[in-house]
């Protein structure tokens, strides 16, 4: 692997198991709208437990929850703030990825798509 210009990881060599097994992982984290929420509003800015409930309208509980989650995913962070953690997304990649699937769901929505399949003899 080698970073482009942009700073993105570029991959020379098909993927291997242990690394699709961890991106099969980290893609979990968006497969319940609960989780995407609560990274769309992290995206806006860091915030505790209370204040991410009340964004996303859950209970502090199931949002401490699905917090757990992500922090073991890697794709937020927490830190101790007096009493309370305030949590924010690991890093830009992680609303990166956010913004890309969104961005996906809305062009397939509209039915947009950037390659067409040739037909073999056609």
């Amino acid at each position: 692997m080698s970073h482009n210009v942009h700073g993105k990881t570029k991959h020379n060599a098909a993927l291997d198991v242990a690394t699709a097994q961890q991106v099969a992982e980290t893609m979990q984290a968006l497969a319940t709208p609960s989780r995407v929420r609560i990274l769309s509003r992290l995206r806006e800015s860091a915030c505790s437990v209370n204040e991410l409930a009340a964004a996303v309208e859950m209970e502090p509980s199931a949002v401490s929850h699905q917090l757990r989650l992500l922090r073991h995913l890697g794709l937020v962070v927490g830190e101790r703030s007096g009493r309370q953690i305030v949590y924010a997304l690991h890093d830009s990649h992680v609303g990166v990825l956010l913004e890309e699937a969104m961005y996906h769901v809305e062009h397939v929505r509209l039915g947009h798509s950037d390659t067409r399949v040739r037909r073999v003899g056609g």
